[in-house]
C-alpha cells in the first residue's frame, strides 16, 4: 500500500555544483535536477570552484550562470582567503553567507593565518552568516572569534563526538552558533571504507561508529542536515588518488525516511533539520506552495546509473530504502513528477534577490 504525505521543500545549505569550471562533473542544470529528484527545492552552492568566488566579478558571473540553468531555487556563498575583505560590502546582499576554510579541503583554499581569520570575523556583517569548515582546534578558534566579534557562525559537516561537544558547550553560552551534519556521516563510517574504496573518500573523513551514534543521539543539538553534495566522475574516484567528495542530493530524503521507518528519527525532525532551521539561520522565507509529496511506503533500491547527477554513482548503491519522492512543487508549479523534471532551465530563483 502507498501512503502519500506532504513535506515542505527541503533546503540543502551545502552543495558543490561545480559550475563554472568543472561542468563535466556537474553543472547548475544537472545538479538542480538531482535536487528536485531528491525533494530538495533550494540549494546553497559553495564558492570553492576552480576559480574561487572571491570577488564581486566572479560572483556575478556565477549568478548569471546559475540563473540561466537552475531548475530549483538557489543561493550562493561568497568565499574568502582573508585577503579580499574589501569585496565584502559589494557582495553581502547578494549571497546567503560567507564561507571560510579553516581546514584543508577541495581547492586548497585554507586560511591558516589567524590574523587573517580574525580580520574576516571582524569585517563580515554581523547579520550575515559565516559558515566554516572547522575541525578540532579550529572549532575553538571559530568559537572564540564568534564570541569576540558577535558573528552568526555556522559550523558545517560536524563529524566527531569531540567536535559536536564543543559546539554544544558553546550553545550553552548563548552564542549565535549553529551546525549541520551530512547524511554520509550519519549513515556511513570508517568500517565502510574497505568496500567503498575511493568512493568513500570525503573531507572530513568518515569517522567511527561511536561518533556516528553520538550524532544520532544528539540530533536535538544539531541544526541542519546538509548533503555536501560533491560529485566526481567514476574515473576520478577509481583513480590512484581519488578526490574527496560524494553525491548526496538524491539520496538524503530516502535515507532519512528509511530511518523514520526504523524509529531513528521523526518526520518532525526532518522538517526541522531540512526546512525550518535553514530558513531561520539564513534569514529567508521559503515561498508558499513549495512542497514535496512522498510515498513513505514505497521501497526501492538505489542505483547510481539512474540518478540525475552527472557523476552517475552513489556510495549507497544497492541500498534498499523506504520512501520515494513522487511530486515536487515550487511556488505552486509542479516541477518534478514520475521521475521527470517538468520545468526548463532558468526556472529557479536566486534566494537573496
Amino acid at each position: 500500500m502507498s501512503k502519500i504525505i506532504k513535506l515542505p521543500g527541503l533546503i540543502d545549505i551545502h552543495v558543490h555544483l561545480r559550475d563554472p569550471g568543472q561542468t563535466y562533473k556537474e553543472d547548475f542544470y544537472s545538479g538542480t535536477c538531482a535536487a528536485l529528484a531528491g525533494g530538495v527545492t533550494t540549494v546553497f552552492d559553495m564558492p570553492n570552484n576552480i576559480e574561487p568566488i572571491f570577488s564581486y566579478k566572479k560572483l556575478t558571473e556565477k549568478m548569471t550562470i546559475a540563473g540561466q540553468k537552475a531548475v530549483c531555487d538557489f543561493g550562493l556563498y561568497f568565499g574568502t582567503d582573508g585577503k579580499n575583505t574589501d569585496e565584502f560590502s559589494k557582495v553581502q546582499k547578494l549571497v546567503t553567507g560567507l564561507k571560510i576554510y579553516l581546514n584543508l579541503t577541495t581547492g586548497k583554499y585554507l586560511v591558516d593565518d589567524e590574523k587573517l581569520v580574525e580580520k574576516v570575523f571582524q569585517t563580515w556583517p554581523k547579520d550575515k552568516v559565516i559558515i566554516v569548515h572547522a575541525e578540532g582546534d579550529k572549532i575553538d578558534l571559530a568559537i572564540d572569534l564568534c564570541r569576540k566579534y558577535k558573528n552568526k557562525l555556522h559550523i558545517t559537516h560536524v563529524v566527531t563526538r569531540n567536535d559536536l561537544e564543543k559546539i554544544m558547550d558553546a550553545k550553552l553560552l548563548k552564542l549565535s552558533i549553529t551546525c549541520d551534519v551530512t547524511p554520509h556521516h550519519l549513515f556511513l563510517t570508517e568500517k565502510d571504507l574497505p568496500y567503498l574504496d575511493g568512493f568513500g573518500e570525503v573531507k572530513p573523513s568518515l569517522a567511527s561508529q561511536s561518533d556516528a551514534d553520538f550524532l544520532w543521539d544528539n540530533l536535538k543539538f544539531i541544526d541542519c542536515i546538509a548533503t555536501d553534495h560533491a560529485p566526481h566522475t567514476l574515473a576520478e574516484k577509481k583513480s590512484f588518488d581519488p578526490p574527496s567528495g560524494m553525491p548526496g542530493l538524491e539520496t538524503m530524503l530516502p535515507l532519512l525516511l528509511t530511518a523514520v521507518s526504523k524509529n531513528r528519527i521523526s518526520l518532525e525532525d526532518i522538517v526541522r533539520l531540512t526546512n525550518i532551521n535553514p530558513q531561520r539561520i539564513f534569514g529567508f522565507k521559503q515561498e508558499e506552495n513549495t512542497y514535496v509529496e512522498v510515498d513513505t511506503e514505497e521501497k526501492y533500491m538505489i542505483k547510481g546509473e539512474e540518478l540525475e547527477t552527472k557523476c552517475g554513482w552513489s556510495p549507497y548503491k544497492g541500498w534498499k530504502v523506504k520512501g520515494k519522492v513522487k511530486n515536487v512543487f515550487i511556488r505552486g508549479t509542479k516541477v518534478f513528477s514520475e521521475e521527470k523534471v517538468l520545468v526548463t532551465p532558468g526556472f529557479g530563483k536566486n534566494i537573496p534577490q
